[in-house]
């Protein structure tokens, strides 16, 4: 007969070992009970993979480390990683093992390898979807359930840099929302996507921060101070880089000033302020606008206001 692994066991190998995951089959076979804790947590694991997922596919990145290779290994090590914070625990397992039965058909209890969302799909339906909440099988579900239980998902791996981000320059967005109507994480997440989050910040002659977060060029008409940098321009779709004269701004509090202003004195982005409401909308209608050229601007911003901010 073979053994029941202790509970212990039971999610602290790799996050790819398939052994583990057939010892966690035969102990539900047994009828351990520690086999239904040993689920929750591999559930938990690949809800918080997909975060982890969902947030690296939102931050910008290039250079020479951005290749296959180095996308396989962060992969890999996301992976172990969602294993291992699985085991501490951010409450999840717990809502899930109050939902399991005891009685679950050991048939059907069959974690299997996929990735993602259709991982925990799959997952879902191997275990007795009667017996969990309903939509409980789904990323949507799962976050849900997370939040019914006074859980912070996204707050929970929200990586530093963002949090950051967020905390240095939220007071300054809501008071742009009191002006444009426009929600103030949407106006971060533009900040974020002109910027890198901070990382590629506009310099004066002098190095000095020009703290344009929204990559607002200084036309005829602008009279304060002026930056020069190199920035990619698309024409006909291909990109071209070009010299500019951007804005500068003495804070960064002037900047979203100035960016309020333009958004709501500015006719072409009238019809932007009318889909403020719908994340999607807003960053599309700017595009459309001529706010960039970038044809994939607007897929680039609705992606880091859905994915990244809390």
């Amino acid at each position: 007969m073979i053994g029941t692994p202790s509970k212990s066991n039971l999610t602290s190998g790799l996050a790819l070992d398939t052994q583990g995951l057939g010892d966690l089959k035969r102990s539900a076979k047994a009828g351990s009970l520690d086999a239904t804790r040993g689920a929750a947590q591999q559930f938990e694991a690949l809800f918080i993979n997909q975060m982890m997922k969902s947030m690296r596919d939102a931050t910008p990145s290039e250079g020479l480390s951005d290749n296959q290779q180095t996308k396989m290994f962060t992969s890999m090590l996301d992976q172990q990683l969602s294993q291992n914070m699985s085991k501490r625990g951010m409450g999840l397992a717990d809502v899930l093992v109050r939902q399991l039965s005891a009685q679950t058909d050991a048939k059907t209890l069959a974690i299997g390898g996929a990735d993602g969302a259709a991982g925990m799909n799959g997952a879902a339906s191997a275990l007795d979807i009667p017996m969990l909440p309903k939509g409980l099988g789904s990323l949507k579900g799962l976050e849900e359930a997370a939040q019914t239980n006074g859980l912070s998902a996204s707050g929970r791996t929200q990586a530093p840099h963002v949090r950051a981000f967020q905390e240095k320059l939220g007071s300054h967005a809501a008071e742009a929302q009191a002006v444009t109507g426009v929600p103030a994480k949407f106006m971060l997440g533009q900040a974020a996507l002109e910027t890198g989050w901070g990382k590629r910040m506009i310099r004066n002659a002098d190095g000095s921060n020009a703290n344009n977060l929204f990559g607002i060029k200084a036309g005829p008409g602008w009279k304060g101070k002026v930056a020069t940098a190199v920035t990619t321009e698309y024409v006909n779709g291909q990109p071209h880089q070009k010299v500019e004269k951007f804005r500068a701004y003495e804070t960064p509090a002037d900047s979203f000033k100035d960016y309020a202003r333009m958004l709501a004195n500015n006719p072409r982005y009238e019809k932007v302020l009318d889909h403020a409401g719908d994340a999607s909308a807003f960053a599309h209608g700017l595009q459309r606008a001529g706010y960039a050229t970038d044809p994939q601007y607007g897929a680039k911003l609705s992606k880091i206001i859905k994915n990244s901010l809390a």
